[in-house]
């Protein structure tokens, strides 16, 4: 029902002064003249050539610090994010594939128009599936392909035409999630950038991704959040998103394994599939289960929700939710 996209998817100078000594005597004295007495040798010593006043150095202004779009450094709890996920030119991998990007972070805005019910200040999210699987192991036998980096250029800086955030998404496949995660670093050290993961995609050697459900673990996730802390301090950027996608409660094992890092914000994106009942029944298992710290955000499909003639859920619906959803996403 759900991925029929697998498919479609790279710096002195030193100075010296130099000082003349000469020596002279007074004149004789005129006959008949009353001597003088002599003062004896006249120094003819230079005088110090005077120390220059040194030019002050001017105070060096401080670099400002990265904000978060919209500004300041702390996402929750002021902000709400709404977002579109997709690939470029695939519609069946989201939304935000289709058209003119421009045209689909305006609709994002205006969707986000009736979740700010709460005060809360609207971001939109640009959710670019970065890693993309395959049914196929590819050269490498991994399953996964990565998106051009241009393709992600052009979505940052349509991210930041509009005060959106970007959120690199990683179906891992077969490689290994933490080091997808890495290779986007460069991308990572922006202050606007962030990671969604993609765990029913991350499968082991022997297991073909869309065939069977993969998952992940509270430890790895730990470990990716750990790494992208550090990754924070050292550049003194705000708070991260590391976001990750859950579809049922076993796609991630032990999560209680999941601390909290300094300067990341990790959300836990419930996933469920299906009409309103089960959609709610499936979020409200899943936050059962979330860690301390760990926010929770809520997707809708606009196909596979809708299938047999069920409504997609309404933004009232989705505020109505326990706890309420800070992130939202469409796809």
């Amino acid at each position: 029902m759900r991925r029929r996209r697998l498919g479609l998817l790279a710096a002195a100078t030193a100075a010296s002064v130099s000082t003349a000594l000469t020596s002279c005597t007074g004149p004789p004295a005129q006959e008949g003249a009353e001597r003088v007495p002599d003062p004896g040798p006249v120094s003819t010593t230079a005088a110090p050539t005077p120390t220059p006043t040194p030019t002050p150095t001017p105070t060096p202004t401080p670099t400002p610090t990265p904000e978060l779009p919209g500004g300041g450094t702390d996402l929750f709890p002021g902000t709400r994010l709404v977002g579109f996920s997709g690939y470029p030119g695939a519609p069946a991998l989201g939304r935000l594939g289709v058209g003119d990007l421009d045209d689909r972070v305006e609709d994002i805005k205006e969707i986000g128009e009736d979740y700010d019910g709460d005060d809360r200040r609207i971001t939109p999210v640009l959710e670019l599936i970065a890693t993309v699987v395959h049914s196929t192991p590819g050269d490498d036998g991994s399953y996964r392909t990565r998106i051009d980096e241009d393709v992600i250029a052009d979505h940052l800086e349509a991210a930041r035409r509009h005060d959106a955030m970007l959120l690199l998404n990683i179906q891992p496949g077969r490689a290994d999630m933490a080091e997808e995660v890495r290779h986007y670093e460069g991308w990572l050290r922006e202050p606007d950038v962030g990671v969604a993961l993609d765990p029913e995609w991350a499968v082991d050697d022997d297991e073909v991704p869309g065939r069977v459900y993969g998952s992940t673990s509270g430890e790895e996730l730990d470990e990716i959040a750990g790494w992208m802390s550090e990754l924070v301090a050292e550049h003194r950027l705000p708070e991260k998103v590391m976001l990750y996608h859950q579809l049922r409660v076993d796609i991630v094992e032990d999560p209680e394994e999941l601390g909290r890092h300094d300067g990341v914000v990790a959300i836990a994106s419930i996933d469920g599939l299906g009409p309103p009942g089960a959609k709610v029944e499936t979020y409200e298992a899943i936050v059962e289960t979330l860690p301390d710290g760990v926010h929770a955000g809520f997707k809708l499909f606009y196909e596979e929700d809708t299938e047999g003639g069920s409504e997609l859920m309404t933004p009232e619906q989705v505020m109505a939710l326990d706890p309420r959803p800070e992130y939202v996403l469409y796809e």
